[in-house]
């Protein structure tokens, strides 16, 4: 009689070989993130473990863990042995970990560098499917008072109201502004629209004595600061 090959969990591997207690024993650092996604899991499909699973979607990925966090949570649920509880858990610790890097504007640092602000506004523009863009409103000391997506546009460009940027700079008192947008396609040479829109939204904020001090184009791959290749 033909039975169903039995299903691993993460208790049936040897304790040496166990996730939990490697992370407990070495540290999370020391985990594959076909391991680190197995502990999320905690089960894998019949015949394989967590971590062959985990391991087999990543292949899958081209062991690139930014395509997992793009794909959508009907897209994993595709996977046979991941669920809605699975999915979700996979979905948020990847979103924990892309906040991380939004945390030094909420500790009120001054954003005095290209790579400060891109920081800031890692976690909430990068891995997106179409353009936006977003200011950051800057005091005297360079601390964000605010940052906000003006506009969401299509795959390759989005348009920016230039009174409603600076309608909320004079809101909040403002004396400063960066301003940035995405590249979904990856690219980070500006267009010659991002150059104009830079011209303009410059000579806008110092009819204002409002100053820009950079503008960023972002992707996954990292970002172009006008102000660090002197385009400003």
């Amino acid at each position: 009689m033909k039975t169903n090959p039995p299903k691993f969990t993460l208790k049936d591997w040897s304790v040496e070989e166990r996730p939990r207690e490697k992370l407990i024993s070495q540290g999370p650092q020391h985990l594959s993130n076909s391991e680190l996604l197995a502990l999320l899991i905690g089960s894998g499909n019949q015949g394989e473990t967590a971590i062959q699973f985990m391991q087999r979607l990543l292949v899958s990925l081209d062991n690139d863990l930014s395509k997992l966090h793009r794909i959508s949570i009907e897209e994993l649920l595709l996977w046979k042995g991941i669920g809605p509880a699975k999915a979700v858990k996979i979905k948020a610790a990847l979103e924990l970990g892309k906040r991380i890097q939004g945390l030094p504007a909420q500790k009120k640092d001054g954003c005095t560098s290209s790579k400060m602000a891109y920081d800031t506004l890692f976690s909430v523009m990068t891995y997106l499917h179409r353009e936006e863009f977003w200011v950051l409103y800057l005091n005297n000391q360079h601390h964000v008072l605010d940052k906000k997506c003006l506009s969401k546009g299509g795959i390759s460009e989005t348009t920016v109201d230039i009174r409603l940027l600076f309608k909320n700079a004079l809101r909040l008192g403002a004396i400063a502004i960066i301003v940035a947008h995405n590249h979904p396609s990856g690219v980070l040479t500006p267009s010659k629209s991002d150059i104009h829109l830079t011209k303009k939204i410059k000579k806008a904020g110092y009819n204002m004595d409002i100053k820009l001090l950079d503008h960023l184009i972002i992707s996954e791959k990292g970002y172009f600061s006008f102000a660090d290749e002197n385009m400003l």
